[in-house]
């Protein structure tokens, strides 16, 4: 499979080493957007236990990862010190401070514990029909179109739906729904721009005011807690004893059930479908793939696609954990309270892990990547994640095959969340 012609071409050790010893996660050049896995590999094979100038260390080796994933002894995930003097007492603060992936047990647990209750294996395939329609009246959309953009006619409105039904929102009231997500998880970007904290700040207090509306009618009409998410948190006690939770916890976990179903996935198809554009032998190989099996094949072969589309462009790129006592990182020693960046995207390439890590290789087997995180924070919906991947972009390219892109894709300058905000494409 032949490297893309923009592919970055090997770096001057000397080179490399001047690169990992200026990085700062808070003041990144404006190239890096584009493609920062070049300085990912530099900071790993230069300084793979980095710390930062604002006092943080920064972890770029698989390993590493995974040992700061599995150590819940030593490290805590709870964000409350970290994001007190970033966000102050604010809405974004108490949001972030209160949703499933930014705290520890027992909170956590309980949350988890009742999401997971609606997502079964069960009754994520009772999706899979509704979820083929809406693709299928995507694609329809866009072939009478002749094209249209990737992200806003096609990647973002399938998880919108896809989350708008689990949490039982009328259609009529999703319009808003991406615009919050967007800001409240741009938000949590590293290096935070006033108008970032002013649109989130917006943005969760315009969320809480709907769904305190959602709730209450909710609680009068209750779903089926098999598949609606949020009369299962509403119920809390009745489905795990001592799991009820409070009003501002129900509220802030319906958010984010929201934005990481939403905003996750949007990228992980935009990505897949601009990479196949950009890798052609990778694309002509999956469609030889797919025009072979059927049904079960079938979908075997696209998952192990889409979970190498996910190790290659993780969606969410960067993780944090808090040291809650001295410890050490890859025989580097750490102070207690020590705050960690786990760098998601480089622990995906690292070699030591993964043959040929920065090439697009959608036959990898044994794929252990680590895009749904790992432990006990792993993603609650990656079922839901990969079946959305799987049909998103699977019928895609069985309807355009020769798809094309009609203008350079236009990356958010983003960090945390690496995705595209338009990316238009023709059909013929």
């Amino acid at each position: 499979m032949n490297r893309p012609a923009f592919a970055t071409p090997p770096m001057e050790p000397h080179r490399a080493q001047e690169i990992a010893a200026s990085f700062d996660l808070r003041a990144l050049p404006g190239d890096f957007y584009a493609d920062p896995y070049p300085v990912y590999d530099c900071l790993r094979t230069q300084q793979p236990v980095r710390p930062m100038p604002d006092g943080s260390w920064f972890l770029t080796r698989y390993a590493d990862l995974v040992a700061v994933y599995r150590d819940d002894y030593n490290f805590s995930s709870d964000k409350r010190v970290e994001f007190a003097p970033k966000y102050h007492d604010s809405p974004l603060f108490e949001h972030h401070t209160t949703s499933l992936v930014f705290n520890d047990p027992p909170l956590h647990t309980r949350v988890r514990k009742l999401i997971m209750g609606a997502l079964t294996r069960r009754a994520i395939a009772g999706m899979e029909t509704d979820l083929v329609r809406l693709v299928d009246r995507l694609l329809d959309c866009i072939e009478a179109n002749g094209g249209g953009d990737l992200v806003e006619d096609y990647a973002s409105a399938i998880p919108v739906e896809v989350i708008g039904n689990l949490l039982g929102v009328p259609h009529a009231d999703r319009a808003p729904l991406r615009g919050w997500s967007l800001a409240i998880l741009g938000a949590l970007e590293p290096a935070l721009t006033a108008a970032q904290e002013s649109a989130g700040n917006r943005s969760v207090t315009g969320f809480l005011h709907y769904l305190r509306e959602l709730v209450r009618e909710r609680r009068q009409r209750p779903g089926d807690p098999e598949r609606d998410v949020l009369t299962r948190l509403i119920r809390g006690e009745a489905v795990d004893p001592g799991g009820k939770l409070s009003e501002p916890e129900l509220l802030h976990n319906c958010i984010f059930i929201l934005n990481a179903g939403h905003e996750t996935t949007t990228n992980l198809i935009a990505n897949a479908l601009v990479s196949l554009h950009a890798w052609p032998d990778a694309r002509r190989g999956l469609l030889s793939d797919m025009a072979a099996p059927s049904g079960a094949a079938l979908d075997s072969r696209l998952d192990v696609a889409v979970d190498e589309f996910l190790r290659f462009e993780p969606s969410n790129q960067l993780g944090n954990r808090r040291a809650l006592r001295e410890c050490a990182v890859g025989g580097v020693p750490m102070p207690a309270g020590a705050l960690v960046t786990l760098c998601i995207a480089a622990a995906n390439r690292d070699p030591a892990q993964f043959a040929n890590p920065n090439q697009l290789d959608l036959r990898r087997l044994d794929n252990r990547h680590l895009a749904f995180g790992f432990g006990i924070h792993q993603c609650a919906g990656l079922s839901l994640a990969r079946l959305e991947g799987r049909i998103a972009i699977g019928r895609f390219l069985a309807r355009f095959p020769d798809y094309r892109l009609t203008a350079q894709p236009q990356r958010a300058a983003r960090a945390r969340f690496r995705g595209f905000m338009r990316a238009a494409f023709s059909i013929c």
